[in-house]
């Protein structure tokens, strides 16, 4: 087995989208290649309802998969095509864009305000960018979940992993996709297929990665003793973590255990032409997208 280095690690950003959201942006906006076939990923937990509770409305996605990974709280969706539904806690939603939909996307907080989860966004291959867009909506019940001898704790998303298969299938970039929680002072190495780019996001407790130093909290403001501080927090530093090329990704937990997305897909290799949320291969197709929303053809009859 060979372990892959760490190439390069950053701390996610404060960003607004929405109707008024506040986030933090993982990556996304900028060199695709960085990530293929990963193009964007957003931290949308906040505890103050106010900086979330005006959501997503109605926007329009093309070209894209957008993966929602809910841990508190709720995500009411809708969209031109019919379909609505509700994402509880520990539940997944797999949109497939493709030939495009409008979609809204609302959050409700927990009984203590909370909504805390994930989106990311896919990319489609050219072949599979007009196809016709589908859902799987996954219940937190239906995502297996491995303990491991030493505590270790991993829900399978997506992807086939010691044994377990997510239950979300037929996506195009073939992914994996683990919410990995390590114990105290465990040190772990996680398979990972050698072809696929591969990130791990780390969003509770703090841990060392093969080849790299221990992840640097983000900067916040807390109230020590009457007094206003800004200090590094490390538990939940929302720090990510690429890896370069190898088998296994390795990490040592931290005195408080360590909680992380691991995700991996095999790149897609092909030209991005990319506008907010559509994504296309030629600047041709993009504009004839934006054409399609101008005159009301964007979302396509289905058959």
């Amino acid at each position: 087995m060979t372990f892959r280095p760490v190439t390069a690690t950053n701390i996610a950003r404060p960003a607004m989208e929405g109707a008024g959201v506040h986030l933090h942006r993982v990556f996304g906006f900028g060199d695709p290649n960085e990530t293929d076939p990963f193009l964007m990923m957003d931290d949308f937990r906040n505890d103050d309802p106010r900086l979330y509770e005006k959501g997503f409305p109605w926007h329009p996605h093309r070209g894209i998969e957008t993966i929602t990974y809910v841990l508190e709280g709720e995500v009411e969706h809708g969209d031109s095509l019919g379909n609505r539904g509700v994402l509880g806690a520990g539940s997944v939603q797999w949109m497939t864009a493709g030939s495009g939909i409008m979609h809204q996307e609302m959050p409700r907080g927990n009984v203590t305000g909370q909504m805390h989860g994930f989106q990311l966004w896919a990319n489609l291959p050219a072949s599979l960018k007009m196809t016709a867009p589908r859902y799987q909506d996954i219940q937190g019940s239906d995502v297996p979940e491995i303990i491991d001898d030493d505590g270790t704790r991993v829900k399978v998303v997506t992807g086939q992993f010691w044994g377990k298969r997510g239950p979300v299938d037929g996506i195009a970039a073939d992914p994996l996709y683990l919410d990995v929680s390590v114990p105290p002072g465990v040190r772990k190495s996680l398979p990972v297929d050698t072809r696929s780019n591969a990130f791990a996001y780390v969003f509770a407790g703090a841990g060392r990665f093969s080849d790299a130093a221990d992840p640097i909290g983000v900067r916040v403001e807390k109230e020590v003793a009457g007094q206003e501080l800004n200090i590094r927090d490390l538990t939940g530093n929302r720090t990510l973590v690429r890896f370069g090329n190898g088998d296994e990704v390795t990490v040592q937990a931290g005195p408080e255990g360590v909680r992380f997305l691991l995700i991996a897909g095999r790149p897609i290799q092909e030209p991005v032409a990319w506008h907010g949320p559509i994504v296309m291969n030629t600047q041709a197709e993009l504009q004839q997208a934006m054409a399609d929303l101008r005159n009301g053809t964007f979302v396509k009859p289905q058959h």
